[in-house]
């Protein structure tokens, strides 16, 4: 018998806001009873990935991250803007080697990449 990946757990100091912000960047929702303590996204279709949880941890974000997603996308400006607009935060562009992505931070300052695509 083998596992199988279920989903991906997040610390967060506001489980319901990080929760929103993922769900508004990967067009999901935030399941039923969310609150600050915990909050799951899920995944609903089987081609949209895993289910995400967030879980409130009494101390803060430090140094390194918690879980660093990597996103695709063929609109990489559009995509860049939108993140933006949902306030995620622009911490470096790069290119190299003929890839091009940039690294943002979320609403609890976890960095993730949008890779153009």
């Amino acid at each position: 018998m083998s596992s199988t990946f279920f989903g991906a757990s997040f610390d967060a100091t506001d489980a319901v806001r990080a929760a929103q912000f993922w769900a508004a960047v990967l067009d999901r929702t935030v399941a039923d009873g969310a609150d600050e303590h915990d909050a799951v996204v899920e995944a609903g279709d089987p081609g949209s990935g895993p289910r995400l949880a967030f879980h409130k941890v009494p101390e803060a974000k430090s140094v390194k991250n918690r879980f660093h997603p990597d996103l695709i996308t063929g609109d990489y400006e559009g995509e860049s803007e939108r993140l933006l607009a949902l306030g995620a935060t622009k911490l470096d562009e790069v290119e190299r080697g003929g890839a091009r992505w940039t690294t943002f931070a979320d609403v609890e300052g976890n960095e993730f990449d949008l890779i153009a695509g």
